[in-house]
């Protein structure tokens, strides 16, 4: 089927990005966008937009289809990419979908089925179960999706009940499905990803992505090839990858997820649709991964399928986020100035002028260095780092700057601990070897500040009054205190939750609660007081 007109039924730079491709092939382009978004970037890069309740709601965009005549659908990542009703809803409405079928999400977008499954293909699994057979520390996982989103790490019994609580929320507000499970923790492994591309010729890997280097489990610089992978766990890594995909049955563009200790790997989960860190794949395979998936389902051939590729070169990206570079928390605002390099890729979402809101991803833009080895590629990385200034919103462009020059990552040696090991902005260490990471933890692991105290003296001779404020706008999702009660140090007081994410806002010291400001719900502002507290 010939695809004349496509709806990307996402925002941002994902949707940007695949209207690019649209435009080379001469494809025309459908927005969509709530009250909430409407006017953002990806709007005003489409041929036409359609206005909708909201990006989760999946009849909407089928009626936006149908109203504006495109005959598919792309959902990009996140919201519905891997929703299996929604994949069924575009199809019975005739529509073309951009997508593996909905059978193929099912068994693979489930996590617990994904991993029944590839055990059953002969691949390597982490541990799940009941905490009592795993024990501790362990991690929640949200069964329906991904990108850290409904995920918690728990060391100990006592903390098992709240943070899954939590889980499920954030699983639910993510992805409208509060399922979880439970997986061994492994402490400091890393994260390696495999490009796959399936159809009728047959099943590609294009190549290992390392995404060791990430926050609230979310990943910020992502590389291929590995600094961790020779040719032969290259080899490894993508058989095991190609045997899950046909075992699975797999269509499209997908990617398998693994966890790498040493020469050692173990299968996480398969993410069934396009990653945000796909742009480094494409710049050390020359691949276009959307064109291949818009081949793919319209039911032409598709290039890439039926071998495998090795690198050639290395890429490296970083995610420019709107957020404090130190605590991670997200950030809103108007961006009143915007450079970005010209001498690397950079896949934006917005443009100066623009609003970082407050119920979406802060992602401002991907920028994407290539070079002929690792080390010029992230020299290249760097200059273009130096060249982007941001005003208007608070960004993680310090942290980008700082993580690109660090010798442990210039090294190769990064492991999703690395922001653990070595706290963000804080001074390189001078040594290696066999003091590799010992630097890091004697200065303790990243600061976890997640409230603005105040202090000023109240009309009681003698005490000390000091305000809890949200960090950034957000919805209060459970308020935890009451006025009255006697708190400790660091004691959660109320849940924010913010872009998707749950942010603790805890007490700064042993204290009584004075008067609590907002209930379960209220949306806040910035700066906003919602807790007095009295010493």
């Amino acid at each position: 089927m010939e695809i004349r007109k496509l709806l990307v039924a996402n925002r941002g730079e994902i949707a940007v990005r695949i209207f690019a491709t649209c435009e080379r092939l001469g494809i025309a382009t459908v927005a969509v966008a709530p009250p909430d978004d409407r006017g953002a970037l990806h709007t005003r890069r489409a041929g036409e937009t359609v206005a909708i309740a909201g990006y989760l709601d999946g009849q909407e965009h089928v009626r936006a289809a149908r109203e504006s005549g495109a005959d598919a659908i792309h959902p990009g990542y996140g919201f519905l990419a891997e929703s299996p009703e929604f994949a069924a809803t575009v199809r019975d409405a005739d529509l073309l979908w951009i997508g593996p079928p909905p059978e193929v999400l099912r068994a693979a977008g489930d996590k617990l089925a994904a991993k029944r499954i590839a055990a059953e293909a002969g691949v390597p699994v982490v541990p799940e179960g009941d905490p009592a057979e795993i024990g501790f520390p362990l991690v929640v996982k949200a069964a329906a999706g991904g990108g850290g989103r409904g995920m918690r790490v728990v060391r100990a019994p006592d903390g098992l009940d709240e943070a899954l609580a939590a889980a499920r929320r954030e699983a639910k507000a993510a992805f409208g499905d509060d399922r979880v499970f439970f997986e061994r923790y492994v402490e400091r492994p890393r994260h390696v990803e495999v490009q796959l591309l399936a159809g009728a010729e047959g099943v590609s890997s294009l190549g290992e992505r390392d995404c060791s280097v990430q926050r609230r489990h979310q990943k910020i610089l992502e590389e291929s090839p590995s600094p961790a992978v020779d040719a032969d766990l290259r080899a490894s890594l993508g058989e095991a990858a190609v045997a899950f995909a046909r075992a699975v049955g797999y269509v499209g563009a997908g990617t398998a997820e693994f966890m790498l200790e040493g020469e050692s790997f173990w299968f996480l989960e398969l993410n069934a649709r396009i990653q945000v860190e796909h742009p480094v794949t494409e710049l050390v395979t020359g691949i276009d991964l959307v064109e291949q998936q818009l081949a793919i389902a319209s039911g032409r051939q598709a290039s890439a399928l039926g071998s495998t590729r090795d690198p050639e070169g290395h890429a490296v990206e970083a995610r420019l986020y709107a957020e404090d570079p130190l605590t991670f928390l997200p950030q809103a605002g108007r961006i009143e100035r915007l450079r970005l390099p010209e001498d690397v890729r950079v896949d934006a979402g917005v443009e100066q002028g623009d609003e970082v809101p407050v119920a979406y991803d802060p992602l401002i833009a991907k920028l994407i260095a290539h070079g002929e080895a690792r080390e010029e590629a992230l020299d290249r990385l760097a200059k273009g780092l130096r060249e982007t200034d941001v005003r208007g919103v608070t960004t993680n462009l310090p942290l980008l700057r700082w993580l690109v020059a660090h010798p442990e990552l210039r090294a190769g040696r990064a492991t999703t601990a690395f922001l653990t090991d070595y706290p963000p902005l804080s001074r390189a260490p001078k040594v290696s070897g066999p003091w590799a990471g010992s630097w890091g933890r004697e200065r303790g692991s990243r600061p976890l500040l997640t409230v603005e105290v105040t202090a000023r003296e109240t009309e009681a001779a003698g005490a000390e009054q000091s305000v809890v404020k949200a960090p950034m706008p957000g919805v209060v999702v459970r308020v935890l205190a009451a006025e009255g009660d006697r708190v400790e140090p660091r004691q959660p007081l109320v849940l924010l939750e913010a872009m998707k994410m749950e942010t603790p806002l805890v007490s700064p010291y042993a204290a009584v609660v004075r008067r609590v400001l907002v209930s379960e719900g209220d949306r806040v502002a910035g700066g906003a007081v919602l807790v007095e507290l009295e010493e």
